[in-house]
């Protein structure tokens, strides 16, 4: 089953990014800031919003939707972030269930013109993962500021 996250949702979500920045980036995120980013997103859809997987009453995996407002289109592209698939549930697809809920979501929406996502350039079998989703590599290069 897929559904939008809700509060009682909180301590799985933050565990579900520490394990996801361990395993992608090998970062350790501090769990308050953490905790607070969740909770802002939570209690604030304009920010964005998480779907979550649940098998068996246990949530397995989860994805974040934030807003991108294109004004060449006149309408969001949902950027995908913080997806995790709890380690005992992978390669059963329900990245691809999630990806085609969302997706579907989309196709609905006049005000969406697309999905996007970025992926870790080492991460080669989340990139396999994306492709195999017809999913294509932008013409864009992604370049940051991070504030310290």
């Amino acid at each position: 089953m897929i559904r939008k996250a809700k509060l009682r949702d909180l301590e799985t979500i933050i565990d579900y990014n520490q394990a996801l920045a361990r395993e992608t980036e090998g970062v350790g995120l501090d769990r308050e800031t953490l905790f607070k980013g969740v909770l802002s997103l939570l209690s604030d859809e304009a920010k964005g919003c998480y779907f979550l997987y649940e098998e068996g009453g246990k949530v397995v995996g989860q994805l974040l939707v934030t807003y991108e407002w294109s004004d060449w289109r006149n309408a969001n592209f949902w950027w995908i972030q913080s997806v995790y698939v709890h380690p005992d549930y992978r390669r059963r697809g329900i990245f691809r269930k999630l990806f085609e809920f969302l997706k579907a979501e989309a196709e609905k929406e006049d005000t969406v013109c697309g999905l996007r996502l970025y992926v870790e350039e080492r991460n080669l079998p989340a990139q396999a993962t994306y492709r195999k989703l017809a999913m294509n590599p932008s013409k864009y290069l992604m370049y940051e500021w991070e504030k310290t």
